[in-house]
């Protein structure tokens, strides 16, 4: 006896087929029936948007999908979240859930680990979850602010506008054209002296170094002690020949102390004077020359 008949094998051609289908549908939307899981719930009050199959994160790891999204009507305004994460996985007590709201509008679940205890909670557990509205939320919170800072950049432009109407500002611009060009000659005058003239310069003073050390030198040489004793007997001296100068026992000491003597000198040089010119006024007094001989007077 056939047992497998023809309509057997398209009876069962189709239960695979069904079969096919339904681990096709699990897989493209990431349930792996084959994978052993651990399944928590995540309370929120709001789910924004998160869809079943979305992935769940954990320190940027994928490691669970979203397996059922339902309402908690027991307490309305709350929406429960079971999770299904892999079976190696274990939630520490006092974790939470957020959802995140990227770019492109799209929704992640990330798990903050509560890293600090060592007790976990049992699959099936309920954690807390939040919603963190991300750029997104930051986006539209900048908007209102944006709409109120139109008028004053409109009024900014404007006054930017006038500003540079004004022909003032075009002539400042030119004369720091012109300054600027003035700095850059000016730079290179100093670039050619620095190149020329501080290497001359640095010579010169490297010259006046080295005699200064000469100079310096000659000064250790100097015996200062020998030359101190010169000076203390010049000084010595010096103060012999005052004292001679001041006594009258010789002709300088007289000459310079004796009153007489100074108007004996006076009284010479007076007569000396007065013969001298009586020469010059009556020559024949003194001098007689005569080719024949004397004349008696």
């Amino acid at each position: 006896m056939n047992y497998f008949t023809k309509e057997v094998k398209i009876g069962l051609a189709g239960i695979a087929a069904i079969a096919i289908l339904f681990f096709g549908i699990k897989f493209l939307r990431g349930i792996n029936m084959l994978k052993a899981t651990n399944y928590y719930y995540v309370e929120f009050e709001n789910v924004g948007g998160l869809t079943k199959s979305s992935p769940v994160y954990a320190d940027g790891y994928n490691i669970g999908i979203v397996r059922d999204i339902t309402y908690n009507y027991k307490r309305p305004g709350h929406v429960v979240v079971q999770i299904d994460v892999d079976k190696e996985f274990r939630m520490p007590k006092g974790s939470s859930s957020e959802l995140v709201t990227e770019m492109l509008g799209t929704i992640k679940m990330n798990l903050l680990l509560n890293k600090e205890t060592t007790q976990w909670y049992a699959p099936g557990d309920t954690i807390p979850g939040f919603v963190n509205g991300g750029l997104m939320e930051e986006a539209g919170r900048l908007v209102p602010k944006m709409a109120q800072m139109l008028p004053r950049l409109d009024s900014i432009v404007s006054s930017l506008n006038q500003l540079l109407a004004d022909p003032a500002i075009s002539g400042t611009l030119h004369n720091t054209e012109r300054i600027t060009a003035n700095l850059e000659s000016t730079t290179r005058q100093l670039n050619r002296m620095m190149d020329n003239d501080l290497p001359q310069l640095t010579g010169n003073l490297h010259t006046i170094s080295n005699n200064f050390v000469t100079i310096s030198d000659n000064l250790k040489g100097i015996n200062y002690a020998s030359t101190f004793q010169k000076v203390d007997s010049t000084l010595y001296n010096l103060q012999l020949i005052t004292g001679k100068l001041n006594q009258k026992d010789n002709s300088l000491g007289l000459l310079l102390n004796d009153p007489s003597i100074y108007n004996n000198l006076n009284a010479t040089s007076a007569n000396a004077a007065a013969l001298l010119e009586d020469l010059k006024a009556h020559p024949k007094r003194y001098v007689h020359f005569s080719i024949f001989g004397k004349k008696d007077k």
